[in-house]
């Protein structure tokens, strides 16, 4: 179940951001995000976290959302 979250929180990513570089980890609920994307070009860390939450709040939203937490995101421009 875990490479499905994973899958399915890097398809909502780049659906978010295409260009992104995206890297996910974890497991259990708990999750490790780095992207790297120009579009974070000129942008504070938090409206890039929010870019980032805001394309994963299908999957973390609801009594039964496979994701739980992000226990570290990490946004950066290449």
């Amino acid at each position: 179940m875990s490479e499905q979250v994973i899958e399915a929180m890097r398809r909502a990513i780049a659906a978010r951001l295409p260009e992104a570089e995206i890297d996910v980890a974890g497991g259990a609920g708990h999750y490790t995000v780095t992207v790297v994307c120009a579009s974070f070009e000129g942008k504070g860390m938090v409206e890039c976290h929010r870019l980032v939450y805001e394309a994963l709040a299908p999957l973390m939203s609801g009594p039964e959302a496979p994701v739980h937490a992000i226990d570290r995101l990490h946004t950066s421009t290449p």
